[in-house]
């Protein structure tokens, strides 16, 4: 009995390759057993014995023609010319859409496919006139095989393909040791890092049962440990795609692609807007994660060097781009995080209490767009850069006072139809950090990052998360994340795009060249000043934020930017110096410049002299749509915002 048994396994790792059967002659049976053998063998390696076939049919195809039409030789010249002229000439995008388009994808492999085409066209065409054996054809023939069989035999993509057909034929012996009995491989398909598997499941098994088996997986197939991915087929429940990555896409960085460039010569820019999905990184299959980021909710969690950071800059480069995006930053870590993108947020707070004033101002911005749209009989505010959408970034989510948490879980119950939203990043999302309200359970895009415990992972990403296969917590690189959203609904690793402090600090200069103005329903946020009078640092930059975005020359209000006018408008003839404004202001010099460029930009200002500036229309205030009414009325813009009077109101 136990030899039988040991005979059956020997078959086993026969028909799998792992072991040389031995012939044992003696046997009438034996020259059958042994072309049987031969046969098999044959099959098996057949990628690999490609050249010798091809070489043996175009021998025996010389020899055949060559005595009985002789005259087909030149015909077949010509046709050896067309054929290779059309491979060179070709337009890759076209060979994408046929079959065999992938190998001519590379301009490598097009030069082969032409090499190939024409070495063999042209022997035959040689052979069929002078005949194969003729002296020196045969010798230039088996010379230019070998040398034209070496690109064959050490292609990746062939070799892939062979090993993944040998997987398949031996997936019934694996599946028994892998605790997938009755599993069938059916297709496959090799990629740039490794290869596909579709499995159809045993009645009764579903994707979550394979997902469960992915050390075991990862075992019978013989790869490194987390090599193996399972995902689910939305199509048919009792099927999943085994995704095997034997060299790590992630392993290095990868680049920040400016979406507002173009990424090849003659390409048009594409102008960048919330209404389009934003890149955030790439997939192990080399696409691109994109992820819509218009009236959704994002949470972004992970420990602690992980890899929030990125991400978050990722998402700010982005929506600082768009012009019909206006972002608004909470940091306090005081500006550590958010602070090189100063330039590009109207208003950044790093304190508890400018974080609750900050809030409550979105809230009234919320309740005024409401109300506008309530008036207009419509129900979601469509983003342009005369009414942008507003985006509100808060990093360490749980290092907020009690007193803003009521802000923020308003804002994410009723920020969606007026255009609201919340980027929040932290590392344990919890009920307590997140303030039991309803703001982690209205995050409709939710970024998990490497996590210590499996439990964190129904923190970030949902209830039953973990069981459902999302596994964060085996996430090994900093910057890898899987992203939960309505269009992505399967666990697939992704490794966000990096931006280096220099690459932040050029976007964030580039960008806030061109940051629309919030024509705000709210008052700007009020920083109390310190105790000797005097502006702080930040609070001199929070104020400089806050005067950009906010309606100039409103009633009862004297902010910076209407200082500012005052002094350009009312200045001597030679013009106000810079240092006269900044003191007039009690700006910093850079809040000076970056004003005066935007009126000078709009045509309101005009430099007199070097270092000297005056208004060049004192009658238009700097954010007015529409010249002054004769009565000195306050101008009303389309969504009901206070706007300037006449130079008595706005002095």
């Amino acid at each position: 009995m136990s030899s039988r048994r040991h005979l059956a396994n020997a078959r086993r790792r026969y028909r799998r390759g792992e072991a040389t059967p031995l012939l044992v002659l003696g046997d009438d049976r034996e020259p059958g057993q042994a072309l049987v053998f031969v046969a098999k063998l044959a099959f098996r390696y057949r990628s690999e014995l490609a050249p010798f076939t091809l070489a043996l049919v175009e021998l025996v195809t010389a020899a055949w023609l060559h005595h009985a039409h002789p005259s087909w030789a030149p015909w077949l010249a010509v046709a050896t010319v067309v054929v290779g002229a059309g491979l060179a000439l070709v337009p890759a995008r076209w060979t994408r859409r046929m079959t065999v388009g992938p190998v001519f994808d590379r301009a490598v492999e097009r030069s082969y496919a032409v090499l190939v085409t024409t070495v063999v066209g042209g022997w035959l065409a040689a052979a069929i006139w002078w005949g194969p054996l003729t002296y020196p054809l045969s010798w230039i023939g088996f010379i230019a095989g070998v040398v034209a069989a070496i690109p064959w035999w050490t292609h990746r993509r062939r070799r892939s393909r062979a090993r993944l057909d040998r997987t398949i034929a031996a997936w019934p012996d694996i599946a028994e040791k892998v605790g997938l009995p009755d599993s069938k491989a059916t297709s496959g398909d090799p990629n740039l890092w490794g290869y596909v598997l579709r499995l159809v499941l045993r009645k009764g098994h579903t994707y979550e049962t394979a997902a469960n088996q992915m050390p075991a997986i990862e075992s019978g197939l013989g790869t490194r440990r987390g090599a193996v991915r399972v995902e689910p087929v939305h199509e048919h429940a009792g099927q999943a795609l085994v995704r095997v990555v034997e060299r790590d896409p992630h392993a290095a960085p990868i680049d920040w692609p400016d979406p507002t460039r173009p990424s090849e010569p003659g390409q048009d820019a594409v102008v960048p807007s919330i209404t389009r999905p934003v890149p955030l990184g790439v997939f192990e299959d080399a696409t691109t994660v994109h992820v819509s980021l218009l009236r959704r909710h994002v949470l972004i969690g992970g420990t602690t060097g992980a890899g929030k950071s990125g991400v978050v800059n990722v998402v700010l480069a982005a929506m600082t781009g768009c012009p019909d995006v206006v972002v608004w930053g909470i940091d306090l870590k005081a500006g550590m995080e958010l602070g090189p993108w100063t330039s590009c947020l109207p208003h950044l707070a790093t304190n508890p209490d400018a974080a609750t004033a900050l809030l409550q101002s979105a809230v009234a911005e919320l309740d005024g767009r409401a109300g506008a749209l309530a008036t207009a009989g419509e129900r979601t505010w469509a983003p342009t850069p005369t009414a942008p959408a507003l985006v509100i970034v808060i990093d360490e989510y749980a290092e907020l006072p009690d007193a803003a948490h009521r802000y923020a879980d308003s804002i994410a119950r009723r920020g969606r139809g007026p255009a609201v939203t919340l980027v929040v990043a932290t590392q344990r999302p919890t009920q307590q950090a997140m303030g039991r309200g309803a703001v982690r359970s209205q995050m409709d895009v939710r970024i998990a990052l490497r996590v210590r415990e499996q439990k964190d992972t129904d923190l970030i990403l949902g209830q039953g998360m973990l069981g459902a296969g999302w596994h964060p917590h085996r996430l090994d690189k900093p910057g890898t994340f899987l992203l939960s959203a309505p269009e992505h609904g399967t666990p697939r690793r992704a490794r966000g795009y990096l931006l280096t402090d220099a690459q932040v600090g050029q976007v964030a200069a580039r960008h806030s060249a061109r940051r629309p103005l919030l024509p705000s329903f709210a008052s700007p946020p009020v920083h109390e000043p310190t105790t000797d009078g005097k502006a702080s640092r930040q609070e001199r930059r929070s104020g400089a934020n806050t005067a950009s975005s906010m309606p100039v020359g409103r009633v009862g209000v004297v902010t910076p930017e209407t200082t500012l006018w005052a002094l350009l408008r009312g200045g001597p003839e030679a013009g106000a110096s810079v240092g006269d404004l900044v003191v007039g202001t009690g700006m910093s010099r850079r809040w000076v410049y970056l004003r005066l460029r935007e009126h000078v930009h709009a045509g309101r200002v005009r430099q007199v002299t070097r270092g000297k500036w005056r208004a060049t229309e004192p009658h238009l205030p700097p954010t007015a749509s529409e010249p002054d009414t004769a009565d000195h009325t306050v101008n009303r813009g389309s969504h009901g915002n206070g706007g300037p009077g006449d130079d008595d109101d706005a002095r």
